[in-house]
């Protein structure tokens, strides 16, 4: 799952949607790094990762793309299902989509302080409104842009914007049948927290 997903499934209030982030930007033992609040919520992210890096629906999605392509389709995946949320965003949630990126980009901009990277993205991820911005499909092409251009050996994700062109409707199927389960898992492991 990519920052939508973390931010719909990680809680509600402003430091778990400040942990569901910082999942993807901080690494390594937590062990009083942040407030237990945030820790909590960034362990969650890192249950959310496994639980969806293990689960067979995922494995059948993947094995959807091309053999030479497979390697890097749990990333693909991650973006195409973020775009699958924020499109179908009315049947999983309650609050319609503008209320919830509003309330992100609110806690995102009265963090005392970010982590490394996400320090730097925050400002444009509200100005250019990144999360609203995954309805459009077409955002999926340019985020899988600017990720290769990250990769340290450009080219991984070439052929994967047509990949995802082809198999839009079984991989949209992929995305309702697995993300009702998420969300069950991850309301199991809120309660436990």
């Amino acid at each position: 799952m990519n920052y939508l997903a973390h931010l719909h499934l990680g809680g509600s209030q402003p430091a778990q949607l400040l942990g569901s982030l910082y999942g993807d930007f901080v690494k390594g033992g937590l062990a009083g790094r942040f407030p237990g609040d945030i820790e909590a919520a960034i362990r969650l992210h890192r249950r959310i990762d496994a639980f969806t890096d293990q689960h067979p629906l995922v494995a059948e999605a993947k094995a959807r793309f091309p053999r030479e392509r497979r390697r890097m389709a749990g990333i693909v995946l991650d973006v195409f299902f973020d775009h699958c949320l924020a499109r179908d965003w009315e049947r999983y949630a309650e609050e319609p989509l503008p209320a919830f990126t509003a309330r992100v980009y609110r806690a995102l901009a009265e963090a005392d302080e970010l982590p490394g990277r996400l320090a730097l993205i925050a400002p444009r991820m509200a100005a250019q409104d990144w999360l609203g911005s995954y309805r459009d499909f077409a955002v999926v092409e340019r985020v899988l842009g600017g990720m290769g251009q990250r990769l340290s050996r450009p080219g991984l994700l070439a052929g994967t914007w047509e990949d995802l062109e082809e198999l839009y409707e079984p991989l949209s199927e992929d995305f309702r049948r697995f993300y009702p389960l998420l969300q069950r898992f991850t309301n199991e492991a809120l309660i436990t927290f």
